[in-house]
């Protein structure tokens, strides 16, 4: 089982790579402010996730520049993830608020609403 695992976690990753899409273009002025506004961002994940994918493909397709933790490699993330976040689940991604508050938005959908919704106009 374990290997059929990894066989299939190399193929999603091949598919990433593959069918990677093309970012937007900006100036660089507004990129800049987009990079900017993402410094507040981290999506916790695993690499071979599908659901995981589903969300780098939507952070590349936006251009944008978000920090990624892989948790289940890092042990430290792994933390951060169950006693920040509340829970061992992947693709979350982490809004860090101007109060310093962060909040944990969990599920590939939710995340790929609220990217789209904030950066597909910038």
């Amino acid at each position: 089982m374990k290997f059929i695992r990894w066989i299939l976690g190399r193929i999603i990753l091949l598919i990433e790579v593959l069918f990677a899409p093309k970012g937007v273009r900006r100036s660089p002025e507004a990129q800049a402010r987009v990079d900017q506004q993402t410094t507040r961002l981290a999506l916790y994940q695993f690499k071979a996730c599908p659901f995981c994918v589903k969300v780098r493909f939507t952070i590349k397709k936006l251009g944008l520049n978000i920090v990624t933790c892989d948790a289940q490699k890092n042990p430290q993330y792994k933390k951060e993830l169950v006693e920040q976040g509340g829970q061992h689940m992947v693709p979350c991604l982490r809004i860090e608020k101007e109060n310093g508050t962060a909040q944990w938005l969990y599920e590939s959908a939710d995340i790929i609403r609220y990217l789209t919704e904030r950066f597909s106009t910038v």
